[in-house]
């Protein structure tokens, strides 16, 4: 298993800001965007960023939590 894969991360339409938001709570607040599919694929870029950032900081990261 990879390790973004034991962050959960998702894309949702947002009423209030009307576009749809990606969320990863244990890394990032999120990301926004008109386009879902596009959106996820950014997110699991900018998740993948995060990590290999505290990796390279020899950070620890945050411990998973379960997906709501």
């Amino acid at each position: 298993m990879k390790l973004i894969d034991r962050y959960p991360h998702w894309v949702e339409w947002s009423e209030e800001d009307e576009t749809y938001v990606g969320k990863c709570p244990d890394l990032i607040t999120g990301i926004h965007g008109n386009d879902p599919v596009k959106l996820y694929k950014d997110l699991h870029e900018v998740v993948e960023d995060v990590i290999r950032h505290f990796e390279a900081e020899g950070r620890a990261l945050p411990a998973p939590q379960p997906a709501p």
